[in-house]
């Protein structure tokens, strides 16, 4: 005598939630953070700042390195887990806006979303400014460095206020006919910033790539991405050539930045983002404001 087996209810969605790969990922993530902090305070600090910092940069858009800068170098002295210098926080930046950028371009690529035309003229100048400005800011000191980090997060903040919301126009035939030299020479300049102080340029380069060179907008975030991955790979291999990049807080940095600013990423297709744009551009010119009063104080 056989008896048919009574199907089994479906476990809850919590519990579903619970035997999904992502959350053992999570779960395994937690616990490394664990042991971090318990081994050295900086470096915990420096996972969550870099969790933090790249979800906020994922949910509204803009590079890691304008939000993760000012959060490294006044954080940890603030909670007295240690310090660390201008020239350390450019280079462990740097290392995070190389692995960033390399995680979030693939997707792009494979979706058809990068303009290889345009990463080919503007990443090559990009290249050549990264790789100057990362060999020379070991040449010049912490508060130059500052100072052209705080110009660079106050020009590329007003940037986001300007442009918030408003749609390109059409390309001029002057335009047409000048934008590759344009966007080569500009693309060098925002390399050499970018280069010098850690960051990707992505707060500068969107809005160029947008309302100066015209590109569509669907292109834009994806082209933005796959130049600021060639650049920061010769920024990346100017700080190291130059000793700048310190191993182990780069690795806690892009520990909790990779998985955080693929949060935000989606966090952001859910929510209205365009305020806490604006505030968070309110945020970086009163960053920078700061920054030159210690500066000049």
């Amino acid at each position: 005598m056989t008896t048919e087996l009574e199907p089994q209810p479906l476990p809850s969605r919590a519990l579903q939630a619970i035997l999904e790969p992502a959350a053992a990922i999570v779960l395994a993530w937690i616990a490394a953070v664990g042991l971090v902090v318990h081994a050295d305070p900086l470096l915990a600090t420096l996972v969550v700042l870099g969790a933090g910092g790249a979800f906020l940069a994922g949910l509204v858009g803009v590079g890691g390195a304008i939000v993760m800068v000012p959060l490294l170098i006044y954080v940890p002295p603030s909670l007295g887990t240690g310090q660390l210098t201008m020239h350390d926080v450019t280079g462990i930046t740097m290392v995070q806006v190389l692995a960033a950028a390399a995680s979030g371009v693939a997707g792009h690529y494979r979706e058809g979303m990068v303009d290889r035309r345009v990463v080919a003229f503007l990443g090559s100048g990009m290249m050549i400014g990264s790789l100057v400005g990362g060999v020379g800011s070991s040449l010049v000191s912490s508060s130059a460095l500052q100072g052209t980090f705080a110009i660079m997060a106050a020009v590329g903040a007003l940037m986001m206020i300007v442009y918030s919301g408003r749609q390109p126009d059409q390309p001029s035939e002057w335009l047409r006919r000048w934008r590759k030299s344009m966007g080569f020479a500009a693309s060098i300049v925002i390399g050499l910033v970018a280069g010098a102080v850690g960051a990707g340029g992505a707060i500068l380069l969107i809005p160029f790539l947008l309302h100066v060179l015209k590109l569509s907008a669907r292109y834009v975030v994806g082209t933005s991405l796959a130049i600021v991955l060639l650049g920061a790979v010769m920024g990346v291999a100017g700080k190291l050539a130059t000793h700048q990049i310190q191993g182990w807080p780069a690795l806690a940095l892009v520990a909790g930045a990779l998985p955080a600013a693929q949060l935000g990423a989606m966090a952001s297709l859910r929510l209205r983002a365009a305020h806490l744009e604006r505030l968070l551009a309110l945020f970086i010119v009163g960053v920078a404001i700061k920054m030159w009063w210690d500066i000049l104080r």
